[in-house]
């Protein structure tokens, strides 16, 4: 009995994932305006260590061993924290739709393909084939549709919108290449403790540069509330497992259900528009993304 409730508990963990973290960029768009985007991080994480340690020290698990652990923790944290998420708040803050961030930062899944598939293909193992390339063309092709509606008739996509959620998908990117690849298994309260830590300490100078003051409002602490404890406690930690469990190829391609889950809640909460061109161009994404992701399955052995 308690091995098939645990069985279809690991089961439900990919879609409750992908629906917490389609949430984050629902919450950014709720708590920004009563805040910088790295003092609201900032706080989110000085927040979030408190409530790791505490949970570490009750439940009295193990922190990670070794230097090297800690290091490669570090540089996973800095990516995956402070990189993907400055770079996403920093853009819905400048006026990008959360929909449209989320699903630029879906392209995710393409860049991880394409990495493990180069990686194999150095190996000895088969290299991009053209579906791979089709589905590349396909997902940016996609992308490009949403995208050229809002060039310059919104604020959405601008020089500075563009950079910084480019930086937070190369970010993520990054991050979870590094940390299937570099960091062993570990105690996800004692490893998501150490990343946010070291997101804290590269975000926190930064954050000294935003001259807006942070207004305490009942919406804000709700959002900082959730960021805490359903996005860093929640999601951050079941994509640490996710990862620990699956090759990084197979977690990615999740990703690729959260604009569209994000483009509904937006269209729920915040009346963002939801056209024809939007979902036409979404589901070309997706439809990219399952071709890479359908052919690079096999090779994430050789990561």
């Amino acid at each position: 009995m308690k091995s098939s409730v645990e069985g279809a508990l690991l089961r439900a963990m990919p879609a409750v994932f992908v629906l917490i973290w389609s949430t984050g960029f629902v919450v950014a768009k709720y708590g920004l305006p009563y805040a910088p985007p790295l003092s609201f991080l900032t706080i989110r994480y000085a927040l979030s260590m408190l409530c790791f340690v505490v949970w570490i020290a009750l439940a009295r698990v193990s922190w990670p061993r070794g230097r090297q652990q800690w290091l490669h923790l570090s540089v996973s944290g800095v990516l995956m924290h402070a990189g993907y998420l400055g770079g996403v708040w920093m853009a819905i803050k400048a006026g990008m739709g959360s929909g449209l961030a989320a699903l630029m930062v879906g392209l995710q899944p393409i860049l991880t393909a394409l990495w493990v598939s180069r990686l194999a293909s150095s190996e000895g193992a088969e290299k991009v084939t053209q579906r791979q390339w089709l589905g590349l063309a396909l997902g940016l092709g996609g992308l490009v549709l949403v995208v050229s509606r809002k060039i310059g008739s919104t604020q959405e996509v601008t020089a500075f919108t563009l950079a910084a959620v480019t930086v937070a998908l190369l970010s993520i990117t990054a991050g979870t290449l590094y940390q299937k690849r570099f960091v062993q298994a570990a105690d996800v309260r004692g490893a998501n403790a150490v990343q946010i830590a070291a997101a804290f300490i590269v975000t926190l100078p930064l954050a000294l540069f935003e001259t807006e003051a942070v207004s305490w409002t009942p919406q804000f602490v709700g959002a900082l509330a959730w960021s805490v404890l359903g996005l860093t406690l929640g999601g951050s930690s079941l994509l640490y497992m996710l990862i620990q469990r699956g090759a990084a190829t197979a977690v990615t391609s999740l990703l690729y259900l959260v604009p569209p889950c994000t483009a509904l809640m937006a269209w729920l909460l915040f009346a963002e528009t939801i056209t024809a061109v939007t979902v036409l161009g979404t589901a070309i994404t997706a439809l990219g993304v399952s071709l890479v992701v359908r052919v690079v399955k096999p090779t994430d052995q050789h990561q």
